[in-house]
């Protein structure tokens, strides 16, 4: 099977899996929707939940996050992990919404990569999922699944991110780097099924008898 018959299957499975898939992180808009893609950095998205309630109750917007302390936010977000890392880059970037974007989530890959603790997995999760920008944000489910798939080489999720642009429509990105992650949490475990025991895996490869081990970027 070629490349591009491989993408086209997987296309079809997800998009039949999962028609309308949501956006995992709770948020009320661009604002709370850009803390917790933050707060998801090496956390997952059912704890980020847990904690982002508690966190907006107090603050969920620029000007009321900018008046708390950043020890006032870490004793909320400490859950998540590298908390004092991200208290300190949600209240910098806050203070930044405000004395440059009028309060505002840009909505440029530029000006969001610029925020503390925005990198370009983060922006693209937030001009594809609040502004409906073209993107594939690309995590671990998505780079282990690419190279199960044999989508990629694997080298790193900026390769990854290239290889999938090229395979799939951009009007699927949106939707589909959503698939993707739905899919692996559900079928395609990263200590599971090790490219041989999911539905798309044994479709794409039905007779691979080796384990494939994802390379990490």
């Amino acid at each position: 099977m070629k490349i591009s018959e491989r993408a086209t299957l997987v296309d079809h499975e997800l998009a039949k899996l999962y028609p309308n898939p949501p956006i995992p992180l709770d948020h009320k808009d661009s604002y709370t929707l850009l803390i917790a893609v933050l707060l998801s950095a090496q956390c997952t998205d059912a704890r980020v939940n847990k904690i982002t309630p508690n966190l907006f109750q107090l603050a969920s917007n620029p000007l009321s996050m900018s008046q708390l302390s950043v020890d006032e936010i870490n004793s909320i977000v400490r859950p998540c992990g590298l908390s004092p890392r991200k208290a300190q880059a949600i209240h910098g970037l806050s203070q930044i919404l405000l004395d440059k974007h009028e309060g505002q989530v840009p909505r440029s890959f530029e000006e969001l990569e610029e925020l503390p603790g925005v990198g370009h997995k983060t922006a693209s999760v937030v001009m594809a999922q609040s502004f409906g920008f073209p993107s594939f944000p690309v995590d671990t489910h998505i780079h282990r699944l690419a190279q199960r798939w044999k989508l990629t080489s694997g080298k790193s999720v900026v390769q990854t991110e290239r290889d999938l642009k090229k395979l799939f429509p951009m009007e699927r990105w949106n939707e589909l780097h959503l698939q993707i992650i739905f899919y692996g949490r559900e079928f395609c475990q990263a200590r599971n099924c090790f490219g041989l025991e999911c539905p798309i895996c044994k479709a794409l490869f039905p007779k691979r008898k080796s384990k494939v081990i994802a390379k990490k970027s």
